[in-house]
């Protein structure tokens, strides 16, 4: 099943504003997902999906830096592109340093909207292929036995054969057993690729 395409929602509280940025951003190609409201944004589901989230920093109720945090919670991949008036500059670049991908000043320059979306979906699409490497090196460690994992835990330090089976109180042969299991199941040929692969399995599960 091949994953949704990228879409870009829009979130803003102004409805006038929100009908012209989803004009524009079709226009451009985008596939536009307009609301009117944080927590209507939050309720459709959306934080999950393939895209990017272009919204208001000052909106009633949520606003945008809650939303921000609220998706940051849910481990969303969303690049975001906040919306901010002049004389909210500060609270940007606070968004900035909070995890946000970029932030513009109302009113909305359409080539620089059009130019943040799409660095922003490169983004996004980049995101989403390490996460999927992610899960796909999980579930390769997942189906692992516990004996298994003692193995490769000891042959990435460095030990032998020999030396693994003195560890675990076994044989070597059964030591050899379980090597070649791991081997296969991690989808390596040499100890060398699996301790590159152990490498980045670290880094995913940090």
């Amino acid at each position: 099943m091949s994953a949704p395409p990228p879409r870009v929602f829009l979130v803003d509280d102004q409805p006038a504003i929100l009908k012209a940025l989803a004009r524009l951003l079709a226009s451009a190609g985008f596939d536009v997902a307009p609301y009117e409201s944080a927590q209507a944004f939050l309720a459709s589901g959306s934080a999950a999906a393939p895209g990017c989230l272009v919204l208001d920093l000052a909106m009633p109720e949520m606003d945008g830096m809650a939303l921000q945090q609220a998706l940051a919670g849910q481990g969303s991949l969303l690049p975001l592109v906040f919306l901010t008036g002049h004389g909210d500059i500060a609270s940007g670049v606070l968004a900035m340093k909070h995890g946000a991908f970029d932030f513009l000043t109302k009113p909305v320059d359409g080539d620089k909207l059009v130019a943040a979306v799409q660095a922003a979906l490169v983004l996004n699409a980049q995101r989403c292929a390490e996460d999927a490497e992610r899960g796909e090196l999980r579930a390769r460690y997942d189906s692992l036995t516990p004996r298994e994992r003692e193995v490769m835990a000891l042959l990435i330090e460095g030990l032998l054969n020999k030396q693994v089976a003195a560890e675990l109180g076994t044989v070597e042969k059964t030591v050899k057993v379980h090597r070649a299991r791991v081997m296969a199941k991690m989808q390596v040929r040499s100890l060398t690729a699996l301790v590159r692969l152990a490498d980045r399995l670290r880094g995913a599960q940090d």
